[in-house]
């Protein structure tokens, strides 16, 4: 858990903290606090002598905590000793077939590190998750995941040198899952991406939409379509699958003349099947929120819009939100997200009062989003105020804002 200190006057300082508590016992060595336990390691120059020393101590950190995982399937770090000799880490399509997505079994080993920067995504290729990947990351080598954990895991083994994971989308809301792997995992914040959701009707070419008696997607993907599918005059079943785009590769694999998927364009293209209905959402204004992840934060600036995601907790009731909150009101800092979430380990709490009786009370997490950069005094002040009034606080990371513009889509459907 990263904890704070007085505000610092340069963004150096804050890196230096987030990335790992360090605690300076010579002037030729350290310790280094991590998640499993502590090491040392020593410079020739001291402290932070250069970069190329701190990721050389990551790196044999690295290997030492998976070595220290006895139920990991990971063997190694960087392609050394491996367990696991073929990840499929490959382009889209090879010899015809599309990779396939990486399982927790693949987590061994890591390719050898290259120009090109490799990308983790939950889903398969096809998948809204890809697209914002290469929104995110335009050059890089984008990695299918086929779990969320996955993709956070490639990330800390060094498989991938980022993960794009969705956090809300404007319709449906907060995927819970990867708040709650934000917090039992290591890695940064580092940036976002928003992007627009622009859903088709996809069926196996030749298939007319008279003919189709049932329509399977991600359970969102179906609910934000409903309306649409209902003025096409489809009187099909639903069915919910994993993710938008494996719902067109299972029709497309299966050769399922009955049945259509609701994907995107690419997915239709990879697979092989036919748009039958373009930009069937109902809502125009569907976009999916996504962040970038790292192992280690990048240097807050001021020259730009920022945003810094942090999470804490704190044990004595309501009152005081009401002053975390005034914190950052007091500074004209703008807040864009306010979320809880059931503190795990300690789900309930009793409060006894001798002429109330015995009540029980859920203990919270809260997760918020602020629009102020950690190199602004005004941020790092708010945050030691905040640090007062709670038990727990994390600095998820501080990064810029996507201010990129996009145009809604056009919920139109029609048939090809």
């Amino acid at each position: 858990m990263q904890t704070l200190t007085p505000p610092c006057s340069s963004p150096l300082n804050y890196l230096n903290r987030a990335r790992h508590s360090v605690i300076q016992v010579g002037p030729t060595r350290f310790s280094v606090k991590c998640g499993y336990s502590f090491e040392s390691a020593s410079f020739s120059q001291g402290f932070g002598a250069s970069r190329a020393d701190w990721q050389s101590s990551c790196a044999i950190l690295a290997s030492k905590v998976v070595s220290q995982q006895e139920d990991s399937p990971a063997g190694a770090v960087n392609g050394h000793k491996a367990a696991v000799t073929d990840l499929n880490l490959v382009p889209v399509k090879v010899d015809g077939h599309i990779k396939k997505p990486l399982t927790i079994s693949d987590l061994s080993p890591a390719p050898m590190h290259g120009s090109q920067l490799r990308v983790a995504y939950q889903g398969v290729p096809g998948a809204y998750s890809e697209a914002a990947a290469g929104k995110a990351y335009p050059n890089g080598e984008a990695i299918p995941c086929d779990q969320f954990e996955v993709a956070f895991q490639a990330v800390e083994l060094w498989i991938a040198d980022r993960a794009v994971l969705p956090v809300e989308n404007s319709l449906g809301g907060s995927i819970h899952r990867n708040y709650d792997l934000l917090l039992r995992h290591r890695l940064h914040i580092v940036g976002e991406v928003q992007l627009p959701v622009h859903h088709c009707l996809l069926a196996l070419p030749g298939v007319r939409k008279e003919f189709l008696t049932r329509v399977i997607s991600h359970p969102q993907a179906l609910a934000q379509c409903e309306h649409s599918l209902t003025k096409l005059g489809l009187n099909v079943a639903r069915e919910a699958v994993d993710d938008t785009a494996g719902a067109a590769e299972f029709v497309a694999a299966n050769n399922l003349r009955d049945t259509a998927a609701i994907a995107s364009a690419r997915a239709a293209e990879l697979y092989g099947m036919q748009v039958l209905a373009d930009g069937i959402q109902d809502d125009p204004s569907n976009v999916t929120r996504f962040v970038m992840l790292a192992r280690e934060p990048i240097i807050p600036r001021t020259d730009r819009p920022f945003k810094t995601s942090i999470v804490f907790a704190h044990d004595q009731g309501t009152s005081v939100l009401f002053k975390v909150l005034s914190a950052f009101a007091f500074r004209n800092i703008s807040l864009t997200k306010i979320e809880s979430r059931p503190h795990r380990s300690r789900p309930i709490r009793v409060v006894d009062d001798e002429s109330e009786g015995t009540a029980k009370h859920f203990e919270y997490l809260f997760y918020i989003d602020f629009e102020a950069s950690m190199a602004e005094v005004r941020a790092q002040n708010a945050l030691a105020e905040v640090q007062e009034f709670t038990s727990f606080l994390r600095v998820l990371g501080s990064y810029p804002m996507d201010m990129t513009p996009w145009i809604p889509s056009s919920p139109c459907p029609g048939e090809n």
